[in-house]
C-alpha cells in the first residue's frame, strides 16, 4: 500500500513538473504542488504529555512520587529530533459550476496511526464553491474553532491545549453581507475524538468516535463575523452532544441505554493583523472539548434505576493572546491560561471518591486547577529556508479533587513545570 502511494505521488509530481499543472482546456482542473521538509530539535524538562512522537506538545504530568517520597519520577528531561509532521499538498483549482468556482484541496503528512508514527496521514480532504461572499466548503478541513487563524507559535502543537485544534469531516457555509458575515458548519469526527467509558464494564477513560456517531445529530456551530481592513473577529458557539454508552451490564445481565451528554461552548476571537504586526486573541467557555485536543472532558453524575448513567459536562476558561511583529526576522509572544471551573453540580460517587471523569489524557489530568504557558520565539525567513528557537514555559497546578470536578483550594496545591526549547529548520517548496 505504502509503495503504491508513493510511486502515484511521484507520477503526480512528474506531470505538474515546475510546481503547476495547467489544463489548456478550461473544463477541466488545474493543480499546483506545495508543501514543506520540517525538523523539529526538542528539548523537555520535564515528562510531558505529547503526540505525535513527541513533537505536539500538551502539558506536564502531575508529580509522581516513589515508594518512600524520595524522588518524582516524572522529573525526567528528554530531547529528540524528528521529521514526521514534513507535508505535501495538492491545491485544486476546477472549472465554473452554474456560476460558482470550484476548488479543491488535499493535504497530507506523516504523523499518523499505527505501530509506528511514519504513516501516511491524512490531514485535509474538501471541495469548495464559492462565489461573491458566499462560500461552501464539503469534506475534511479545520475545525472553525480552530481555523487558519493560528497562533504564530514555532510548535507544532500550533498553541493548544490553549487553542482548539482539530480537522474533521464537515460541511460548512459562510455569507458576507459587507463587513459582516455568518458562518454555520455541521461536523462528525476522524481523527480528534470524544473520551468515555472503554466498555460497558470497564469506566476506563478512552477515546472513540462511536461515542459521537452514536448521537446521530451532528456537531453543530454557528458564528457570526465581522471583516473590514485589518480586523477580523467572530463571536460563535459550538453545540454538541455525545453518547457515552449504548448498553451497560445490570445485575450480570447486559442490557440496552440510552444515555447522552450535551454541551455548548461559546468563544470570541478578534484578530488585527496589518504590515509587520499581528495581534491574535481567542477566549472560550470550554465544555468538553476534548474532541478539540483540549483538557475538558465530563463526569458521571447519576445512576439511574434501569443501569444508564446521567453525565454533567465539565467546564473551564481557556484563553490565549498571540502578538508577532517582523518579516525577515519575526519576533513572537505567546501567552495561555487555563481555569477548572468544574461540572457546576456534584458527580457521582461509586466508592471513596472514586468520580468517572472523562476527557483527553484520561485520569492523568482529573486533578488540574490551572494552566498557564508564555512562549517567545525569533524566527529567521529568507525565501524557501524558516529557521527558528522558542522557549516555551508551561506551568501547571494540581490539587484534591472536589466533589462537583473542581479542585480544593488547599495546602495540597502545588505547581509543576516544563521548560521546552524547540528549534524549527523548515523548507518549503
Amino acid at each position: 500500500m505504502k509503495k503504491t502511494i508513493i510511486i502515484g505521488l511521484m507520477g503526480l509530481m512528474g506531470l505538474m513538473g515546475n510546481k503547476t499543472w495547467a489544463q489548456s482546456d478550461t473544463s477541466k482542473a488545474s493543480v499546483k504542488l506545495y508543501g514543506f521538509v520540517r525538523n523539529y530539535l526538542t528539548f523537555d524538562s520535564r515528562k510531558t504529555y505529547t503526540v505525535v512522537g513527541g513533537e505536539y506538545n500538551m502539558i506536564p504530568f502531575d508529580e509522581k512520587w516513589n515508594e518512600d517520597h524520595s524522588e518524582d519520577l516524572n522529573d525526567v528531561a528528554s530531547m529528540q529530533l524528528q521529521a514526521l509532521t514534513s507535508r505535501f499538498g495538492v491545491d485544486i483549482k476546477g472549472p465554473m459550476l452554474c456560476g460558482w468556482n470550484t476548488s479543491g484541496k488535499l493535504e497530507g503528512d506523516f504523523g499518523g496511526f499505527g505501530t509506528n508514527n511514519t504513516v501516511l496521514r491524512l490531514r485535509l480532504a474538501y471541495l469548495k464553491l464559492s462565489k461573491g461572499g458566499s462560500e461552501l466548503v464539503i469534506g475534511q478541513d479545520w475545525h472553525p474553532l480552530s481555523g487558519n487563524i493560528m497562533p504564530e507559535v514555532l510548535g507544532m502543537a500550533a498553541g493548544a491545549p490553549f487553542r482548539p485544534h482539530s480537522r474533521t469531516p464537515q460541511v460548512r457555509g459562510i455569507r458576507y453581507f459587507g463587513s459582516f458575515g455568518i458562518t454555520a458548519a455541521l461536523l462528525y469526527q476522524l481523527q480528534y475524538m470524544n473520551n468515555g467509558p472503554t466498555s460497558a464494564s470497564n469506566p476506563a477513560s478512552t477515546n472513540s468516535i462511536d461515542f459521537a456517531n452514536n448521537a446521530l445529530w451532528p456537531e453543530a456551530f454557528l458564528g457570526l463575523n465581522f471583516k473590514q481592513g485589518p480586523w477580523y473577529a467572530q463571536l460563535g458557539c459550538d453545540f454538541q452532544t455525545i453518547k457515552p454508552r449504548t448498553h451497560a451490564l445490570v445485575s450480570g445481565v447486559t442490557k440496552k441505554v440510552d444515555e447522552s451528554v450535551s454541551s455548548i461552548t461559546p468563544t470570541l476571537y478578534a484578530q488585527y493583523v496589518e504590515g509587520d504586526w499581528s495581534v491574535k486573541f481567542r477566549t472560550l467557555l470550554a465544555a468538553n472539548t476534548s474532541h478539540l485536543n483540549q483538557l475538558v472532558g465530563y463526569g458521571v453524575s447519576d445512576v439511574n434505576a434501569d443501569g444508564s448513567w446521567s453525565y454533567a459536562p465539565l467546564r473551564s476558561t481557556i484563553s490565549y493572546l498571540n502578538i508577532a511583529y517582523g518579516k525577515k526576522v519575526r519576533y513572537n509572544l505567546f501567552f495561555g491560561y487555563i481555569k477548572n471551573l468544574g461540572a457546576g453540580k456534584d458527580l457521582y460517587d461509586f466508592g471513596t471518591n472514586d468520580y468517572r471523569i472523562y476527557m483527553k489524557g484520561g485520569e492523568n489530568f482529573t486533578h488540574l486547577y490551572s494552566v498557564y504557558r508564555i512562549a517567545p520565539s525569533i524566527s529567521y525567513n529568507v525565501k524557501a529556508f524558516n529557521i527558528g528557537l522558542e522557549y516555551e514555559w508551561t506551568a501547571c497546578t494540581y490539587g484534591d479533587l472536589a466533589t462537583d470536578g473542581t479542585i480544593l483550594d488547599n495546602d495540597n496545591l502545588h505547581q509543576v513545570d516544563n521548560h521546552r526549547i524547540c528549534v524549527l529548520v523548515k523548507y518549503n517548496f
